[in-house]
């Protein structure tokens, strides 16, 4: 196992055209005082760095996939140099943009109705039928959450998908609203025109439903 360690770090310094004393001193740099002298008992197997020297070596060595590099497996396997760096590049930017960042646990729950609000024929939405579901990848001022049906809201709502919704007892003409009509639960876009309110399908395949009695529709809330 030594004999294992030692003889890829030593591999990989002369990869990188460092001698001993270079390698040394850049763990040195990193806080981590070497001799070249410790470190050529490294690749002779004669000791075994600490972690934290293991670590700052592949640093100072620049080994980004640890495990593909000593064990055999990882991101970077079968890889070469370059497209080690391309791997390592595509990491960097991952992280820079912010959209991959680690969270912390908030704690957040919300309610997943798990009768289908349905985006076609409709299905009434039981007010008392959920679960709770992680609610951290929920948009700010969500209440609720449903699970679509139907595909005549798509392309922006899929059968199947799970869409938010912040509880409202009215939504403005033109926004997508969850709405309760005649005994049928429906995701629909509310037009409110001069010649009556009707519950708009994005799907140019559903004809839009009318509502002769806008003061009988009941409206959840604002799919979000």
């Amino acid at each position: 196992m030594y004999d294992d360690i030692g003889t890829k770090l030593a591999a990989l310094r002369r990869a990188a055209g460092l001698s001993q004393k270079e390698l040394a001193a850049r763990l040195t740099e990193l806080g981590e005082p070497l001799s070249d002298k410790a470190l050529s008992k490294w690749e002779k197997g004669a000791t075994l760095p600490s972690a934290r020297q293991f670590l700052l070596a592949c640093r100072a060595l620049d080994v980004t996939d640890v495990s593909g590099e000593f064990m055999g497996v990882g991101l970077a396997k079968g890889l070469s140099a370059a497209g080690r760096r391309k791997l390592a590049e595509h990491a960097d930017l991952l992280r820079r943009s912010g959209l991959y960042d680690e969270r912390p646990d908030s704690g957040r729950t919300i309610r997943l109705y798990t009768l289908a609000a349905s985006a076609g024929p409709g299905q009434f939405l039981d007010d008392g039928d959920y679960t709770m579901i992680d609610g951290r990848d929920a948009p700010e001022g969500a209440d609720f959450a449903v699970r679509v049906a139907g595909d005549s809201m798509e392309p922006r709502f899929h059968d199947g998908q799970t869409v938010y919704v912040k509880a409202a007892p009215t939504v403005a003409d033109g926004e997508a609203g969850l709405f309760f009509w005649q005994g049928s639960g429906y995701i629909k876009v509310l037009h409110d025109w001069a010649d009556g309110v009707r519950l708009h399908s994005l799907n140019p395949a559903y004809a839009d439903i009318p509502i002769p009695e806008p003061a009988q529709l009941r409206v959840f809330g604002r799919v979000l």
